[in-house]
């Protein structure tokens, strides 16, 4: 009892208040998104937001719980959980509903539940039990390998079933450039995003020609050394491959409502009453909020159900539309704060597990935050994944709560560590 009464006082309550702001801008939100004259209350289940203040209360019982459990918990049974949302997410594949042209829900009566959602959650536990494993070295092969195998594998599984989903796992590479990865990967990685985009744009054969030209140059300038030449050769060979194979998987592995999607986002095939609709009604929106915004549930977007999705995916043009620009910059805000906060709990753990998961927790709700974000505006295509702790959704919110109270347990319990 003592043990748990020191705890709760060691609790960041900076993390907790930053949390519940964020949650509370949501339940408005989705007020505001789903709000009908004749269901005026709060608490009317035959709405959105009735439901999700069941989320919510579900939600803080859940942050509850996983305050009141050892710290030693989670890294004790982080595989077990792996183990069971790898599990679960092949499932999905065979037993799952179809939702927006992907199956990757569970559904029991009126209750869904998403694996993916989770396996962020547990792909994070178990990197972090890895790493903070005895004689791990990241300069070991094994390591590495081991390390992106954990990431790889849900990056692979949910990659079968949404693709979008799946690229929140990329995000983990930040986290293994903490704990020793060396700079040149990522350096090879923007490279190769940056060839990515330029595939989208510029024809194969002059991106080939230009791999060439580049390559005939630097081979002049490093011919006298000798020195990194068959890694320049190694390098000019992915690239070509790399400019070519995009292509190849947006017309042969996309679906069609996905390619459609990356064309419209790089100017191509445009059309604003069909896929790219959304995209252009949400602009609309946060554009019509100027500075100040319309003021609560006063938008007309918003009102009349212009933009699809608006309490899920595009639940950030909302604030934009009622808030304007001074309110959707007073939520960022928040989520930087809320970022710094968890890499500031993650810097001051004593044990590698602690950090690992600090970062690891950091990198998934950035990505959240930058991709959800830059979906809404269009600098990004649309990929359908939630802005965390804000979109409507159960498993959403969940694992996110899930994902930030472990990360505040063990910060609370780290001062009981010798």
């Amino acid at each position: 009892m003592e043990k748990n009464r020191s705890i709760f006082f060691n609790i960041d309550w900076i993390t907790v208040i930053l949390y519940c702001c964020l949650v509370a801008i949501g339940l408005m939100s989705i007020y505001a998104a789903n709000y009908d004259p004749r269901h005026i209350s709060i608490f009317d289940m035959q709405r959105n937001y009735g439901k999700q203040v069941v989320w919510i209360s579900s939600a803080l019982i859940l942050a509850c719980v996983i305050l009141l459990l050892d710290s030693k918990f989670f890294p004790t049974f982080s595989y077990g959980f792996y183990a069971i949302t790898m599990l679960m997410v092949i499932g999905v594949m065979f037993f799952g509903r179809s939702v927006m042209g992907n199956r990757n829900w569970f559904e029991i009566g009126s209750f869904r539940l998403q694996p993916s959602e989770f396996a962020k959650v547990t792909t994070c536990l178990a990197l972090a039990r890895f790493m903070s494993g005895t004689n791990i070295k990241w300069q070991d092969l094994n390591t590495r390998i081991i390390a992106f195998a954990i990431v790889g594998l849900p990056f692979l599984l949910v990659g079968l079933q949404d693709v979008g989903s799946s690229l929140t796992f990329s995000s983990f590479i930040f986290v293994l450039f903490r704990e020793g990865l060396p700079p040149w990967v990522l350096l090879i990685t923007l490279l190769g995003i940056t060839l990515f985009v330029l595939s989208l744009l510029v024809k194969s054969v002059y991106l080939f020609a230009l791999i060439l030209v580049s390559g005939f140059m630097i081979f002049y300038y490093m011919r006298k050394t000798r020195k990194n030449l068959s890694l320049l050769v190694l390098g000019a060979i992915l690239s070509s491959t790399l400019i070519f194979a995009v292509p190849f998987f947006i017309n042969n592995v996309l679906k069609p409502h996905q390619r459609v999607r990356v064309n419209n986002l790089v100017g191509k095939d445009i059309d604003l009453k069909g896929n790219y609709y959304n995209v252009n009604q949400s602009q609309i929106a946060i554009g019509s909020g100027r500075l100040l915004g319309k003021g609560f549930l006063q938008g007309t977007q918003t009102k009349f159900d212009f933009v699809p999705e608006q309490t899920t995916d595009f639940i950030f043009c909302t604030v934009g539309e009622e808030w304007g620009f001074a309110g959707a910059l007073v939520v960022i805000g928040l989520y930087v704060a809320l970022l710094m906060r968890i890499i500031t709990l993650a810097e001051r753990q004593r044990t590698t597990f602690g950090r690992v998961y600090g970062y690891g927790a950091a990198c998934i709700i950035f990505f959240h935050l930058t991709i959800n974000v830059g979906m809404t505006i269009g600098l990004v295509p649309v990929i359908g994944i939630p802005l965390p702790f804000i979109s409507y959704g159960g498993s959403s919110l969940w694992s996110f709560t899930i994902l930030l109270f472990i990360l505040v347990k063990q910060d609370a319990a780290r001062t009981m560590l010798r």
